[in-house]
């Protein structure tokens, strides 16, 4: 009996290497890729060819696609409390659009049936497909078989729309809203997928209040492996470039305690659903916009001002890919910058000169062509919207309204024009002489208090700039937060007038350059020796 345990145990060992293969790592033929960062280990050589090709074409995982079921299971990521609630059967029907342009055709076929999956039948009105002109073959007849097939099941739930040319974003969604039929019209990407009770949350909302435009909220389909990644509820705020980001509800929102009850949100992060008829009355989207960019922000801000709200609603979750790269616009910042510009000059009053300010575009003569605003003029007065200053006080507070900045711009010395001031390496505190490219580590602000702020102003409340101070010994200049600055009484004060000395008021020393140790010329601080500085625009005259 004592001689039959290891020789049983020896057996059980060399079973189990036999039934264990050994994973097999292939060499990786793009070590530099994101795509390969923590996926892909096994694939050949071709297939590793054919994914990385795949992948820079759409910016996201499509040979992965094309092997995952069209019908996958996704986790439920929401709120214990959303499975219970109930809502009732006569909701209001929906059409659901889903732009694209040139997206992975396993990608669509993916979206629809999830659509079809998890929306109840009898509020399923229609999927509206809004193809803004792609060139590519399978987006042909391959995805037509595929409609005729979803039509053998559902006859007429599909209704494609073709763009003859690139219209854009805005013009897409616009699109996808005139052939819509049912009640509420619900604007997704086409790299989507949505979930178990995804509609019937967004459409109770709306069946309570007509003018409220409402948001899921977004799962994040990871661009390598699509893996989903459950998020929580934020708002959608914005800077004052008008890019969306994230951002916490207001505390009314966290004081209830409750994360599957709607919370209001300044703007839309661009998946949204709203009545159809609603939608229309406030002016529909404005097809002024181009390529991508703002249209999203936009239309947030005009249903604040013009009668409605918007609201992120927990119980609904989409799971979205978040590309690695956009492969129809590498660059976004020429049509964002432009789209900005437009949102300004209709809806933001006399606050339009902070978007020029975050794009560090002269308020005056800025050569960008932002198109015909006048039918958006009139609708903002046919509406009696409110002015800009009344959302900032009730909706979006805590975007900050830059009230006192008289100059803005790269800072440079006279004696060396081809350098400008930059906040240097981060993190870090010392800013530096660098060669001028005009982004935003060289974006320099004087205000009213005699502040120099450094890399760039920020659009909340919540953030802090950081201002140059003069630590009163040594010659090196240092950045610090302003709150902490102020509190600390540091030499945070400058005395500028445009082309002459920036001087501290404090210690009355000025901020100069000079060649350092280096054989490169430095920022430094010393006894004034009658230097001047320029910064590159002016709100007023100082």
């Amino acid at each position: 009996m004592e001689a039959s345990g290891p020789k049983n145990s020896t057996k059980a060992v060399l079973l189990h290497v036999d039934q264990v293969q050994e994973k097999i790592v292939m060499p990786k033929l793009y070590p530099n890729s994101l795509l390969f960062a923590k996926w892909g280990d096994d694939l050949s050589e071709e297939e590793q060819k054919e994914a990385e090709a795949l992948f820079q074409i759409y910016g996201y995982n499509a040979f992965l696609s094309n092997q995952l079921p069209i019908d996958r299971k996704l986790p439920d990521t929401r709120d214990k409390r959303c499975l219970m609630k109930k809502y009732p059967r006569d909701l209001p029907t929906i059409s659901v659009v889903l732009i694209y342009i040139n997206e992975a055709l396993s990608i669509i076929k993916r979206a629809v049936r999830s659509i079809i999956t998890h929306t109840p039948e009898h509020l399923l009105r229609e999927i509206v497909l809004v193809d803004d002109c792609s060139t590519y073959n399978d987006l042909g007849t391959p995805l037509q078989d595929f409609i005729e097939q979803i039509h053998k099941e559902r006859p007429g739930l599909i209704k494609k729309v073709r763009h003859k040319q690139h219209m854009g974003l805005s013009q897409s969604r616009i699109s996808g809203w005139e052939h819509a039929t049912a009640d509420v019209v619900a604007i997704l990407d086409a790299h989507i997928e949505t979930t178990e009770g995804w509609a019937e949350p967004l459409l109770d909302r709306i069946q309570a209040d007509r003018t409220v435009v409402v948001s899921p909220v977004f799962d994040k389909v990871h661009f390598d492996d699509l893996h989903v990644e459950r998020y929580i509820p934020f708002s959608h705020g914005f800077d004052w470039a008008l890019w969306c980001m994230y951002e916490s509800f207001r505390p009314e929102w966290r004081k209830m305690g409750d994360e599957s009850l709607p919370g209001k949100s300044p703007s839309i992060m661009g998946i949204f659903a709203a009545d159809r008829l609603f939608l229309g009355e406030i002016g529909g989207l404005d097809g002024g916009m181009t390529v991508y960019g703002g249209e999203n922000v936009e239309l947030g801000i005009r249903v604040w001002l013009c009668g409605g709200s918007v609201e992120v609603v927990p119980c609904s979750k989409v799971a979205h890919i978040e590309r690695a790269h956009k492969p129809y616009a590498r660059d976004l910042n020429a049509a964002m910058r432009r789209n900005a510009l437009r949102v300004a000059d209709i809806w933001l009053d006399e606050y339009k000169r902070n978007v020029h300010i975050a794009w560090n575009l002269p308020l005056k003569n800025h050569g960008i062509d932002t198109g015909d605003v006048s039918e958006r003029r009139k609708l903002r007065e046919k509406l009696n919207c409110k002015p800009f200053q009344w959302y900032l006080d009730n909706v979006y507070p805590d975007l900050e309204t830059i009230d006192n900045v008289l100059g803005y711009g790269v800072l440079q010395n006279v004696l060396l024009r081809s350098s400008c001031v930059d906040q240097g390496v981060v993190p870090g505190n010392i800013p530096i002489l660098y060669e001028c490219h005009f982004e935003q580590p060289q974006h320099c602000f004087y205000t009213a208090d005699g502040e120099i702020i450094i890399g760039g102003i920020k659009s909340h409340k919540y953030n802090s700039n950081r201002c140059l101070v003069d630590p009163g010994s040594g010659s090196t200049p240092t950045l610090q937060e302003c709150p902490l600055a102020k509190r600390q009484q540091l030499h945070m004060h400058w005395d500028f007038k445009q082309g002459q000395s920036i001087r501290n008021k404090a210690t009355k020393r000025c901020l100069e350059v000079a060649m350092g140790k280096s054989s490169f010329y430095e920022v430094i601080i010393q006894q004034c020796s009658g230097q001047s500085w320029t910064i590159q625009h002016l709100i007023t005259s100082f």
